[in-house]
């Protein structure tokens, strides 16, 4: 049986705190969602992942103007074959020259869709790895800051389950890190 993770946190808090006796744990919270937006890297990786969906989109909307003219010429043909003085001879040539351009239509447009679905697969990749780079270095600076400030429990407070209720719902006489750990990681911040 699966226990929610409130119900662990908890547990383990009641635990601590009974295994310490009398001692008063300390505990801080930090907003996670807070760190990852308003962290220099995460906006830096935002806007060279914008850049180069533009760059991808540009690709494939170039890649559909040229299958337009496909269409384009398509219909100029099915236009001229519709004339009732058309000799049998150029209506046959105008019908293989029209089967060559939807066949040549097709292939273009499966190279589109497949280009679009590897470049964004490639982008979404690229873009799930920086993210959790940022990720693992804004909690190193948070274990950082529980190690230095002997904390015993530092709480996302931006955190929800999966029925969107809040982790942390009240949290008597704790310190809120986030504000001194956005400067602590936005140090180096051109």
């Amino acid at each position: 049986m699966k226990l929610p993770i409130f119900s662990i946190l908890a547990s383990l808090l009641v635990l601590s705190s009974a295994a310490m006796g009398q001692q008063r744990l300390k505990i801080a919270t930090v907003s996670m969602e807070r760190l990852f937006n308003e962290y220099h890297q995460t906006t830096e990786v935002q806007r060279d992942i914008n850049i180069e969906r533009a760059r991808i989109q540009k690709d494939n909307n170039n890649k559909l103007a040229g299958i337009r003219d496909i269409d384009a010429q398509l219909q100029m043909i099915r236009e001229k074959l519709t004339d009732k003085q058309l000799g049998e001879k150029q209506r046959q040539s105008l019908n293989e020259e029209s089967r060559e351009l939807a066949q040549d239509g097709k292939s273009k447009e499966r190279e589109r869709t497949e280009f679009l679905e590897r470049r964004n697969r490639a982008l979404s990749e690229k873009m799930r790895k920086q993210m959790r780079a940022i990720l693992v270095k804004i909690e190193r600076a948070v274990t950082e800051r529980a190690k230095e400030g002997n904390y015993d429990f530092i709480l996302d407070a931006s955190g929800k389950s999966n029925q969107g209720i809040p982790f942390v719902i009240h949290a008597r006489d704790t310190t809120d890190l986030t504000d001194s750990l956005l400067k602590e990681v936005n140090e180096d911040a051109e």
